[in-house]
Order: C-alpha cells, then structure tokens, then sequence
C-alpha cells in the first residue's frame, strides 16, 4: 500500500513539472519574435522625416473641424425648421399633426441656437488662447 502511494505522488509531481515546461514553452514561443526583432535591430531609425507640426496648423485644423460642424449641424437645424413646416401645411387642421410639427420646428430652432452658441463660445476661446480677443 505504501508504494502505491508513493508512486502516485510522484506522478502528481510529474505531471506538474510537464505542465510548468509547456507553459514555459509556450512564453518562449510566443516571446521569440519579439527578441529577435530586439536582436535584428539594434539602432532603429525614426520612420518619419521632415518638420514638425506647428501649434498654428493644429489651430488652423481644430478650426476648420469646428466651422465644418457649426454649418452642418444648422444645416440640419434648417432642415427640421423646413420638415415642420411642411408637416404643419399637411396636418389639414388636426390638433395632434400640428402639435408635432410645432415641436418639430421649436426643436429646430433650440438646435441651431445651440450650435451657433456653441460657435460664439469657439471662437471666443480661441481669440482668447491666441491672444488677438482685446487687439
């Protein structure tokens, strides 16, 4: 009885060394390519050249983004001022369709007092930051 059981834990010990070096093997796999690439190249070069990007360009694209989206967004504030017009002509006097052409273009209307808010608080930061606010 007591070599039967001294043979299992061995067996035990066994098969959780197995499992320790498969896994070990498994890091070293999965490492390899990483410390060859290390090995390949010792002194990279950077993958881009020329200059900089200057705090102008950042602004002057941060700008043209923001402009883009202040027209679009009254475009689409237009757009439902316009849609809910046109469903107030086609309610023909019912109280419920006039209703939500009412709120279609108030909706409207919030809308693109909010985007051109929006727009004024922009371009009062960005005079500020730059500095030309008070020049």
């Amino acid at each position: 009885m007591q070599y039967e059981s001294s043979t299992s834990k061995g067996g035990v010990v066994v098969k959780q060394i197995i499992k320790i070096a498969g896994v070990t093997l498994a890091i070293a796999a999965l490492l390899a390519p990483a410390l060859v690439s290390a090995a390949v190249l010792p002194n990279p070069t950077p993958p881009l050249s020329g200059q900089g990007v200057t705090l102008s360009e950042i602004e002057a694209l941060i700008q043209r983004i923001a402009e883009f989206l202040i027209i679009f967004g009254v475009i689409i504030a237009v757009i439902f001022i316009i849609w809910g017009g046109i469903m107030w002509m086609y309610a023909g006097g019912n109280d419920e369709d006039v209703e939500k052409a009412k709120s279609r273009i108030w909706n409207g209307v919030y809308g693109a007092a909010i985007v051109l808010g929006v727009g004024v608080i922009l371009q009062t930061l960005s005079r500020l930051i730059t500095r030309s606010f008070f020049n």
